[in-house]
């Protein structure tokens, strides 16, 4: 994707439909633990949103899959809050990418060419990860990455873990009081062949790859069935700690050994980046004789109080970053185009595919993007094409094989109406340019029976809702039966089911009976209280993801609030709209959609109905003990103690709210060198200045 030819409004249009394709992809993948596609061209498709956001830093929000990771855990398994969130990686795909990783470092730290920075590189191993709680070297609890903040309870199945030593006694180091250990659950090769070899004989459930087969066998809730299988652990980070033996990388996973764990051998220092450039192709070349499945390098700031400072940003940490293999790809025809159209009204291409394997998955549709892609890459019914697996729920096509398209060939002619509801679609003008965007849209919205069906999954989905039983096909049902039509429906099904006279009794239907019936009523009213921001997700406001209603939620506080404050906003000149606006994180783009989706009428009655229903739990700060938690700080002018990426991460990480414009509300401004027309409009404002130092001094160094 050129990205550097792109309107503001394709941009945007692009970043819209990476969103929602990535987030599909992680609920496939950590929470069913079956993806469909390889993690080649899932990097793939954050490579492209990662470069959007860096050309169009704009569309950056707390909702971007770019800013979180993973899925809410999933249920039959007690919950466990990670005190030190797991999160994911970043990921390079070229020796340059990893150069420029090293130059990002050397920027945050503001490191000159002659400080060398060494780096521990490891592979990547392909399973499923893990953080393991000691306490005075005791193994006491297990859990799953879940959405980085929360996972699930999986202590018992862990305990039959090989590998993993349930009580620690290091011969050289003392183990610490609380001691997480965090590592990548798998299956080698040859356990994995034994194991599908069993299942077959058995008329089992044969494994795709090991991953899935390590992943489904530690999440059994039978303990039996994980202890019949063989699985691994290799250690290479940690969570929670009282004490770190160690001032590096390298020295920690030493002393990891010598308390009992598995420390994958191919770790290593590199010295330098062409080091650890030169550790991923042997790294590579080895891949085909390994006993287990890795699908990249992973490389780490070896020293660790670089590594703090540096710290995080919301999905990953500034000082790792993993280096993938390259995508693997297949040949196929293309035996039909359809359209599906989305909760947003979005009218989304997709390719049938002859069905073909692909790293041992079997891949049948494929993403066409939009109208502009396939005029772009000119896919047309009957071709051949190249598809790329990697991490999407549906895969990629590549490119057409021209020289195998058929002499009767047409191009493919995009739909301008709905083919769901009629309705005309079209692509929507951005006022300030002019230029269309790429995306082309249903204009039915409530009326348009896919929009409306599609709203009310999100609604139920697992990030929002989360009504267990209350899936894609009952919601598609219970709409066409008209059970179902606003998500109040939902909380009233019980009491509209049992009033007189109703002849068609959710008991009476198929595949259901008293007690599968009482047991989705239960599941309804399980769900009648809910926090604030999986509320606001739930409400599947356009450009609105678990991040920014997070965010919202974070600085709104609580639903009536927002309400009122969002429902009296007024034009863009508004002080509702700015104070929106200043929410570090809240683009225009975003602040439109809120504004839009509660100023419209039908909403407001939607949630009149809706709250006479339920109760919304006002969002919790957490407590953070910094003379700046809760405080709105802006940083201007030129920063000479600290680099300003530094600098506000730093804040950030003690409560504070980072900000990009001076208001009434902005409790600190930092200002450096040449600091300009911030300086004099936080003079007017009464907001109190600072330098850097006394920054520093009030947050205690």
């Amino acid at each position: 994707m050129d990205v550097q030819n792109l309107t503001a409004e394709d941009a945007k249009a692009e970043h819209d439909r990476l969103v929602e394709t990535i987030k599909a992809h992680d609920v496939a993948y950590y929470a069913e633990d079956a993806p469909a596609v390889s993690d080649a061209e899932y990097d793939r498709q954050r490579q492209d949103l990662l470069a959007l956001e860096a050309r169009f830093p704009e569309l950056i929000t707390a909702d971007s899959p770019s800013q979180s990771v993973g899925v809410t855990p999933a249920k039959g398994f007690g919950k466990v809050r990670h005190k030190v969130p797991m999160l994911s990686l970043d990921n390079a795909f070229s020796s340059d990418d990893l150069r420029e990783f090293e130059g990002r470092i050397r920027r945050f730290l503001g490191l000159d060419a002659t400080e060398d920075v060494s780096f521990f590189a490891e592979p990547k191993i392909d399973g499923l990860s893990a953080s393991l709680r000691y306490e005075n070297g005791k193994f006491q609890q297990g859990a799953t990455r879940g959405d980085g903040q929360e996972g699930e309870d999986i202590t018992a199945n862990l305990r039959s873990v090989t590998d993993l030593p349930l009580e620690l006694s290091g011969a050289k180091t003392k183990v610490p009081d609380v001691f997480e250990i965090r590592g990548e659950v798998y299956m080698s090769k040859s356990d994995f062949l034994a194991l599908n070899t069993a299942q077959a004989e058995a008329g089992g459930k044969i494994f795709a790859n090991p991953r899935n087969a390590a992943a489904g066998s530690l999440r059994q809730l039978d303990y039996e069935i994980t202890k019949s299988r063989k699985l691994r652990f290799f250690a290479y980070a940690w969570g929670e700690v009282s004490g770190l033996p160690g001032v590096t990388q390298s020295e920690v996973l030493t002393v990891f050994k010598d308390w009992g764990f598995s420390v994958n051998p191919l770790s290593k220092v590199c010295t330098n980046m062409e080091e650890a450039i030169d550790a991923y192709r042997k790294i590579e070349e080895l891949r085909a004789s390994l006993d287990y499945d890795i699908d990249g390098v992973v490389f780490k700031v070896n020293r660790l109080d670089w590594q703090e400072r540096l710290g995080f940003v919301s999905r990953s940490p500034r000082w790792a970053i993993a280096h993938k293999f390259p995508a693997e790809q297949a040949t196929t025809l293309v035996e039909d185009i359809e359209i599906q159209v989305g909760r947003t009204g979005a009218l989304t291409p997709v390719a049938r595919l002859l069905p073909v394997t692909v790293g041992g998955v079997v891949v049948s549709n494929a993403t066409l993007h939009n109208e502009d892609e396939i005029k772009r890459k000119d896919v047309r019914k009957g071709d051949t094409v190249v598809i790329q697996r990697a991490g999407d729920v549906i895969p990629q096509v590549v490119e057409v094989v021209l020289d195998k398209r058929p002499d009767d060939s047409v191009p493919y002619d995009f739909p301008k109406t709905c083919p769901i509801c009629g309705s005309h679609a079209v692509k929507e003008i951005n006022e300030s340019t002019g230029k269309e965007d790429a995306v082309r849209r249903c204009t039915g919205g409530l009326i348009c029976r896919a929009q409306a069906v599609e709203r009310l999954k999100h609604f139920v989905s697992r990030n929002a809702f989360d009504i267990e039983g209350l899936g894609t096909k009952l919601i598609e049902t219970f709409y066409e039966d008209d059970l179902i039509k606003s998500p109040a429906d939902i909380f009233t099904l019980e009491k509209c089911d049992a009033a007189p006279g109703n002849l068609q009794r959710i008991k009476n239907r198929e595949g259901f009976g008293e007690k599968a019936t009482r047991n989705l009523f239960d599941a309804i009213d399980d769900r009648r209280e809910i926090s604030l921001d999986r509320f606001i997700y739930a409400l599947g406001i356009r450009h609105i993801g678990q991040g920014n209603a997070r965010l919202l939620a974070k600085n709104y506080l609580s639903f009536a609030n927002l309400r009122e404050r969002l429902s009296e906003m007024g034009d863009a000149s508004g002080e509702a709209y700015s104070e929106l606006l200043n929410i570090d994180g809240i683009g225009a783009a975003v602040a439109d959609a809120v504004t839009e989706f509660f100023h419209e009428e039908r909403n407001q009655d939607m949630l009149d109905d809706l709250l006479r229903e339920i109760t919304i739990v006002d969002f919790e700060l957490p407590a953070q003990d910094s003379a700046v938690a809760g405080k709105t700080v802006v940083f201007t002018g030129t920063l000479e103690l600290m680099s300003r990426q530094e600098m506000k991460a730093k804040a950030e990480s003690l409560g504070a709210k980072v900000s990009g414009s001076i208001s009434a509300k902005t409790d600190y401004l930092v200002a450096g060198a040449n600091a300009g027309s911030k300086l004099k409009k936080a003079a007017d404002l009464g907001v109190s200045v600072l330098t850097e130092q006394e920054w520093l001094d009030l947050i205690g160094g």
